[in-house]
């Protein structure tokens, strides 16, 4: 049974007011789709059933569950690979120069979904920060779902053979049963906590990178604009942004430059263009 106009209308506000994600018209099938396994779990017989019954008894639980599934999840181990070359290539010894004398880097991976990148982030720190030098990760979401499946760092041969080289996968990670789990050296450095980049953000520590990557496309602009703010409050003045290859801060926030890093780029606040080495040392 195809959703109404009302019934679409109804889970089109819900994800946007709880999630800032826009869901146009044309968009009913992928709806039916991502909500029926949650109609069958309750016991509904159709996802028009389930909907009536979430608008009739609204429930808190019941409404995060559906904007969990209605939120893209998709992810991988060094997802597009260039973002982690430049990484490797430019941005880390630019940052072991700036904090030479702090000798941490602080990393968030904001959007994380089950973890993926933030892993990737770690493993990269691991491998290539000098000796004595520390680093952490923070990664967040909107979905309870995939924060539990980040936290418990296990994933199975189908997710590791997706992007992650094998020297990588032996020397990280460790083998239970059919499934491989991060290191314990790994999930040390690295945490998760649930967060809406569309809402007031907490109170957050500040950043050297952060991986901003595939969120903004689902956002009108001021929805983008408002996030970048957030976002960039939480950036060290010096730091680097990395968006999706389809996402710019250009014509949304003019104070972030774009950057070209190899064969991608990132953005970082004018004033950092300026700077001089040590500047931002502290923090």
């Amino acid at each position: 049974m195809t959703l109404t106009a009302q019934e679409f209308a109804f889970i089109s506000s819900l994800v946007r007011r709880d999630a800032a994600i826009v869901l146009e018209p044309g968009k009913e099938y992928l709806v039916e789709a991502r909500l029926m396994p949650l109609a069958r779990q309750t016991g509904a017989s159709t996802v028009s059933e389930f909907v009536l019954r979430a608008q009739q008894r609204p429930e808190p639980d019941v409404h995060r569950r559906i904007v969990d599934a209605l939120t893209t999840n998709e992810t991988s181990f060094f997802r597009d690979g260039e973002p982690f070359t430049a990484m490797t290539s430019m941005v880390l010894p630019e940052l072991l120069e700036r904090r030479a004398a702090a000798r941490h880097l602080r990393i968030w991976s904001a959007a994380c979904s089950s973890g993926q990148e933030p892993y990737t982030l770690a493993m990269q720190m691991q491998d290539n920060l000098p000796a004595g030098w520390t680093y952490e990760i923070l990664g967040t979401d909107i979905s309870t779902e995939m924060l539990a499946r980040a936290e418990a760092g296990q994933y199975t041969q189908l997710e590791v053979n997706r992007g992650l080289p094998a020297a990588s996968l032996v020397r990280h990670f460790e083998r239970v049963g059919a499934h491989w789990r991060v290191s314990p050296q790994l999930r040390r450095n690295v945490s998760f906590r649930r967060l809406n980049l569309a809402a007031p953000l907490p109170p957050l520590p500040s950043f050297d990178v952060v991986f901003l990557r595939n969120v903004l496309i689902y956002f009108d602009v001021e929805t983008k604009r408002s996030v970048l703010q957030r976002v960039s409050a939480a950036l060290k003045p010096d730091g680097w942004l990395f968006l999706g290859s389809a996402e710019t801060t250009i014509g949304i926030d003019d104070r972030f430059e774009r950057v070209v890093t190899g064969r991608t780029s990132a953005y970082r606040l004018k004033a950092a263009t300026t700077a001089p080495l040590g500047a931002y040392g502290k923090g």
